[in-house]
C-alpha cells in the first residue's frame, strides 16, 4: 500500500471507533514508524510502504482503538519544547503542566536547589534543569516508583542532564532543604478514574489516585514541605480545576503565606504557589 492509502485506511478505522484527532494520530504513528517528519508523508504519499512497516502500523491502530495512548505506543511526548520518553510505568506529561514548570521558571534564581516530587518521567524537574543552565541550579527528582525512576533516568540521559534521583516516599528520603518545592502530585478522587477516558485510566493509577477526596497528597506535602523549604523559600504545586479553594485551606491551616493560584490555557485553576517563613 501507498502512504496515502495506508493513512486513509488507518483514519477510517479510527474514526468508526470515535477516537479523538485520529488524522493527527494515524500520521504520528506512521512518521514514527518511517522515521521521518509528517511532512514527508504529504510531499511522499505516493511512495510504497514496506509489508513490516504496514504491520506495525496496523498493529498499533489496533492499540489505540483499545484505549492505549499514542504516547505510550511511539514512547515519545513533547513538554516544553523539549522531546521526553515515556512508557506504561508514567503519566504523560500535559501541556497544562507547563504553567507549573513557567510558574518555577519566574521564581528561580542562581544556584537555587529544587526538588521535584512525584517526577514521574521528570519532565517537570529536567525542564527546569534544561532551561536554566545559566544560573547553574541543581536538581533533585523523587517518585516511589522504581519504574517511574528508571524513566526518569532514561530522560536524564535523553537530554545530557546531571540530576540526582532518589527513590522516596515523598520526602521521607530527602534530607537538604531547597529553595524550590514542585509537585504535580496525584489529585484525582478514586472513585473518579474509573469514569475517565480509557485513555486515561491506561496511565499508572499510582500516579492518578489521590485518594477519597483527591487531597491526601496535598495534606501530607503541605504538613512536611516546610520542614525541607529554606526561609522564604517556594512551594508550587498543580492542582485539578476544582480544587482550588480545599488547596488553599489546606496550606492557609499549615501556615504558609503569599497563598495564590494561576490558571491554564483554559482558564481553568492549575497551579497554588505558597511560601513558609520570610
Amino acid at each position: 500500500m501507498k502512504i496515502k492509502e495506508v493513512l486513509l485506511k488507518g483514519n477510517d478505522l479510527l474514526k468508526k471507533y470515535d477516537i479523538d484527532e485520529y488524522r493527527l494520530k494515524t500520521k504520528l504513528l506512521l512518521s514514527n514508524i518511517l522515521s521521518t517528519p509528517k511532512e514527508y508523508l504529504i510531499i511522499h504519499d505516493e511512495e510504497e510502504v514496506s509489508d513490516n512497516n504496514e504491520k506495525s502500523f496496523f498493529d498499533a491502530i489496533e492499540k489505540i482503538k483499545k484505549g492505549i495512548p499514542i504516547q505510550y505506543i511511539i514512547n515519545k511526548q513533547e513538554f516544553m519544547g523539549i522531546e521526553f520518553y515515556v512508557n506504561e510505568n508514567v503519566l504523560i506529561p500535559q501541556p497544562d503542566t507547563e504553567i507549573l514548570v513557567q510558574v518555577c521558571l519566574d521564581n528561580i534564581k542562581d544556584n537555587n536547589k529544587v526538588l521535584d516530587l512525584c517526577t514521574g518521567s521528570g519532565a517537570i524537574g529536567i525542564s527546569l534543569s534544561c532551561l536554566c543552565k545559566s544560573k547553574n541550579i541543581k536538581v533533585v527528582l523523587t517518585d516511589i516508583s522504581e519504574k517511574a525512576i528508571d524513566v526518569a533516568r532514561i530522560n536524564c540521559e535523553k537530554n545530557n542532564q546531571e540530576i540526582d534521583i532518589v527513590k522516596s516516599d515523598l520526602f521521607e528520603n530527602i534530607k537538604d532543604k531547597y529553595d524550590i518545592i514542585v509537585s504535580n502530585p496525584p489529585y484525582i478522587e478514586t472513585t473518579v478514574i474509573k469514569t475517565l477516558s480509557q485513555e486515561v485510566q491506561n496511565e499508572p493509577h499510582i500516579a492518578l489516585d489521590g485518594g477519597e477526596d483527591g487531597l491526601n497528597f496535598y495534606r501530607s506535602i503541605s504538613k512536611n514541605a516546610k520542614e525541607f523549604l529554606v526561609d522564604n523559600g517556594l512551594l508550587a504545586l498543580e492542582i485539578g480545576y476544582n480544587q482550588k479553594e480545599k488547596v488553599m485551606s489546606i496550606l492557609k491551616q499549615d501556615g504558609y503565606r503569599d497563598i495564590k493560584c494561576i490558571k491554564d490555557y483554559n482558564n481553568l485553576d492549575r497551579v497554588i504557589t505558597c511560601k513558609m517563613g520570610g
